[in-house]
């Protein structure tokens, strides 16, 4: 199952480097070369118990496709940029791809120092594809962006050595280089932008999503901390949790955004939101769906009190809420995508604030939010944290928020690229959702070295292409020309890759189709 798993991610580079073909897609080829073997290291370690921190059990370390992401999403980014003649965000693709694979040589360095015997071929194999990305970047980054670079490998660094220590068994080394990494470049970018507000000025909308990631995870951070020398559990303890959440966001977070956008936050939020009457039918329409996740919830804990032998949600139950985020999403990308970006920030803040209540056990909700996701829980929820309901979020935004709005003309790229926004709805909402339904109920081949099925995998495919027609028909801003073939390669190699991944696909999927279709 690695292997397979290594071939496709090996497929989708290869795929990517034949359309770019220049020095950085030669340099993302020498980086999933060298991943490839470092990901035995890895595997290896964990096995026996050498990782240094707790990572998530019943998967392997992931390293190939976590380290594939962002240099990818880089190349693919500059060269779309590039064509459209957008030097700023070409120049940001460059960034994003150098500081990807920095990172990623980072974890292969660390494992390979820490492997015992020193395995000397995959040492020799690092140090060749390292010196071919830093001799790359040495003749492709200017001083600024190396500091750049530089200074989101210290933020990882640092941030990897805290949470992984405080969030035992929460990730696998490769969905902490994709989680941990997209952080640290965010807080970076913030930190950049801040320090020069007349040169960074862009769309508030832009600088919303900055400061909220940020301002939950600096949250995060600073009770975590608090919470070892108390417990979290008393009523005093619980109001000054909501005291200092409400100083930190008024005192902070609220000034921090007010320097970037130049207005009031609130002021500019509630005009976003309410401006148009669509958004105003919108925002009634996800308040109603979000009721029906709610009652879904509560109908499932209610059915659980009367039925004890019974757990855990079943698969299919799991599945009602990607069928609920599908409904969701797919308005919002017809017919007014920015105020989906912004209420996908929103709903993030909401999610991972809750998340905060339930882990701290914070009073009155902490320990009745313990209880009702319980039921929900699986086994990649191990760790103290339940982040499946955060991840479906994030495959569902990223391809939303990553879109390059600027490099688009007319806000839609040409070919494949137009159904970029839709790739979490694809890959996640309909894919892997078809995939588990049918997979689960009338699968009965089973995909070597993996529980996944081969009914399950083509029925996600079929799907997909007719998820597809159904976008071509009710959004006209999408029109493919003559990208069928490539549609069609980049829906299953997916598909595949869904089949056999142990990592979280919520996440993994989306952006693996996004690089495709931005391809």
């Amino acid at each position: 199952a690695v292997l397979v798993e290594a071939l496709l991610v090996l497929l989708v580079v290869l795929s990517v480097h034949a359309v770019v073909w220049d020095r950085f897609s030669w340099c993302a080829l020498a980086l999933a070369l060298q991943a490839f073997y470092v990901q035995f290291k890895w595997d290896r370690l964990l096995r026996l118990g050498g990782a240094v921190f707790q990572f998530r059990g019943a998967a392997n370390s992931g390293l190939l496709p976590a380290s594939m992401v962002m240099p990818l999403l880089g190349v693919v980014m500059k060269e779309r940029c590039r064509a459209a003649g957008i030097v700023y965000f070409e120049r940001f693709g460059v960034v994003v791809a150098s500081t990807g694979m920095l990172l990623a040589l980072f974890l292969s360095v660390l494992a390979v120092g820490i492997t015992k015997p020193v395995p000397t071929n995959t040492c020799i194999l690092t140090g060749i594809a390292g010196s071919v990305i830093i001799y790359t970047m040495k003749h492709s980054l200017t001083v600024s962006e190396v500091i750049e670079v530089l200074e989101v490998l210290l933020i990882f660094v640092y941030l990897s050595m805290i949470l992984l220590y405080l969030l035992p068994r929460c990730f696998t080394p490769g969905e902490a280089l994709l989680v941990l990494g997209g952080v640290s470049f965010v807080l970076n970018q913030l930190i950049k932008r801040s320090l020069n507000v007349i040169e960074g000025r862009g769309d508030p909308i832009d600088f919303f999503l900055l400061v909220a990631v940020v301002g939950v995870v600096l949250l995060g951070l600073f009770f975590t901390v608090l919470f070892i020398f108390m417990d979290s559990g008393t009523w005093i303890s619980s109001m000054f949790f909501h005291m200092m959440t409400a100083v930190l966001g008024l005192g902070v977070i609220m000034p921090w955004l007010y320097r970037l956008i130049q207005r009031n936050p609130l002021f500019w939020l509630l005009q976003f939101l309410f401006q148009t009457q669509t958004r105003l039918y919108l925002l009634v329409y996800w308040t109603f769906l979000a009721a029906s996740a709610c009652g879904v919830v509560f109908y499932q804990n209610a059915k659980r009190s009367s039925e004890s032998k019974k757990h855990q949600a079943s698969t299919i139950t799991r599945k009602y809420f990607h069928f609920i985020v599908v409904a969701t999403y797919v308005p919002g990308l017809i017919y007014d995508r920015q105020l989906l970006y912004v209420a996908a920030v929103l709903c993030l803040a909401v999610f991972i604030f809750l998340e905060y209540v339930r882990y701290f056990r914070i009073k009155p909700f902490g320990q009745t939010l313990r209880h009702l996701l319980s039921l929900f829980i699986d086994e990649r929820d191990s760790g103290p944290l339940i982040l499946t309901h955060i991840y479906l979020l994030l495959g569902m935004s990223l391809p939303v928020w990553l879109f390059p709005r600027s490099c688009a003309p007319k806000g839609t790229l040409s070919g494949a690229g137009a159904l970029v926004p839709y790739s979490g709805v694809l890959a996640v909402g309909v894919g892997d959702t078809i995939a588990s339904v049918f997979g689960s109920t009338m699968g009965e081949i089973k995909w070597p070295g993996t529980k996944k099925t081969f009914e399950g995998t083509m029925t996600a495919i079929f799907a997909q292409i007719i998820a597809v027609a159904l976008i071509l028909i009710f959004d006209s801003s999408v029109n493919l020309n003559s990208g069928y073939a490539w549609i069609l390669v980049s829906v299953s190699l997916v598909s595949l890759l869904e089949a056999y991944t142990t990592q979280i696909d919520n996440l993994l999927l989306p952006l693996y189709l996004q690089i495709m279709f931005m391809a």
